[in-house]
């Protein structure tokens, strides 16, 4: 019997209900990928579409863990600051990378209308919101993304602000047209079930137990089958454990925070009039939308290094929700859940070759929806011999995590951050609105 999702607001709304069967026997493929999230998933798909032998193996079921369990936010751009990346791999190389984002996000959409997502349900614009008075800043930020890149970034007063987002935290905000939230479970299965139409083979409840790499044919061992692969692709994410080592010590385990509300459509648009999703400008800071037709609130935010779901997880969030909407002060939680994230210290994804035939595709936390799209392409992209961008991501390999000091020191941050924005905030505190 395949595992269960945790009970989240995306398996409450599930459009099927189809499983895999765990692996059996002895298993032949030209690709082994291990990890069934949606960086597995993409590369399993552009691989199948190429007529690869493909076996997907997954610990748990399709898209179980952050995949299936995230905001939904499907925008350009990493968890950290192009300036950095820039520092990291210089300007032109940092440019490259920023544009596969926003073809990570083209990605998406483009699988969406080609197979017919419709339970994926779809919904234009993300919104950041400045939380202190940046404005000149943010129309700078429009300006240079429009030069560079290209985009088209609509930059709100506070007034357009907070026509929008009746709270007095906000002080200005860019509008992404062109990004979308949506379903991820929904959009992942509907991955699985064409991987399956062309050919791939797709396992649930098949944890890898013990792996051979070496030689021409590798060989991956799970309870009750053997699989041998000329190439294997580890795409697994915050809940990797000791099989393949160079993984395990160089991702970080970060856990985030979701809740969904009740159903209070009247009293959810005193505060929220628009549909598109919110992200504020914080380090962790909140990111929210309206699902269901504005009926509810989708509400995520907090970043932590324990990997244990703490008690008063939906009192944490809901805090959060009503301190920036005073008017939500009676809305109820109705669901709250948690996820582990895969960082790496760098904040960039961990996209490469660690030897011949043995590839890594994972560390997607904080911005893994367009950027899963993309890694899972160039991977196959390489796999199959047609490029070489995942070569891009070159300088942000598998660097040591720190161990538990490096644990200690992303909480050290994390505080540190909260408490810079803290006092921010403090110091240009606004009048509540009428």
């Amino acid at each position: 019997m395949s595992p269960s999702y945790i009970d989240t607001y995306y398996r409450r709304t599930l459009a099927s209900g189809e499983s895999y069967p765990p692996a059996d026997g002895q298993i032949k493929a030209d690709i082994c990928i291990v990890g069934g999230g949606l960086a597995g998933l993409t590369a399993a798909l552009e691989l199948a579409r190429a007529g690869r032998s493909i076996v997907l193996l997954e610990a748990e079921r399709v898209a179980w863990g952050a995949s299936g369990r995230n905001g939904g936010f499907v925008s350009a751009g990493y968890a950290t600051s192009l300036s950095a990346i820039e520092r990291q791999a210089g300007r032109q190389q940092a440019e490259e990378l920023y544009r596969l984002t926003i073809e990570g996000v083209d990605i998406v959409r483009r699988n969406i209308e080609r197979l017919g997502i419709d339970d994926a349900a779809p919904s234009p614009g993300i919104m950041r919101a400045l939380r202190y008075d940046g404005g000149a800043a943010l129309q700078a930020e429009r300006d240079a993304q429009e030069r560079r890149f290209g985009r088209k970034l609509r930059y709100l007063s506070r007034e357009e602000t907070r026509e929008l987002l009746r709270s007095p935290k906000y002080h200005a905000a860019l509008a992404d047209d062109d990004a979308f939230h949506f379903h991820p479970l929904n959009y992942a299965r509907a991955l699985a079930r064409e991987i399956v139409r062309l050919g791939g083979a797709i396992h649930e409840a098949s944890p890898v137990l013990s792996c051979d790499l070496a030689g021409p044919v590798k060989r991956l061992r799970t309870a009750q089958a053997t699989i041998e692969a000329e190439q294997v692709l580890f795409t697994t994410g915050g809940y990797t454990g000791g099989l393949f080592a160079p993984l395990k010590h160089a991702y970080l385990p970060i856990a985030t925070y979701v809740l969904l509300t009740e159903a209070a459509p009247e009293l959810i648009r005193e505060a929220i009039r628009t549909g598109a999703g919110v992200g504020d400008d914080r380090r962790a800071g909140d990111y929210y939308r309206l699902v269901e037709g504005g009926k509810r609130i989708l509400w995520g935010g907090r970043i932590t290094t324990r990997t244990t779901e703490p008690r008063d997880v939906a009192a944490l969030l809901r805090r959060e929700m009503v301190t920036t909407y005073p008017q939500l002060s009676g809305l109820k939680v109705e669901l709250a859940w948690s996820g582990l994230m895969s960082y790496a210290r760098h904040l960039m994804p961990q996209i490469g070759q660690h030897r011949p035939g043995v590839w890594y595709c994972t560390a997607f936390g904080g911005h893994g929806m367009n950027t899963t799209a993309i890694g899972g392409t160039v991977i196959a992209e390489a796999i199959r011999g047609d490029s070489d961008r995942f070569k891009l991501f070159a300088p942000f390999g598998l660097a040591w995590n720190g161990g538990p000091f490096g644990t200690a020191a992303v909480q050290l941050t994390y505080w540190r951050y909260q408490a810079a924005d803290f006092l921010r905030e403090r110091r240009q505190a606004s009048p509540r609105l009428d």
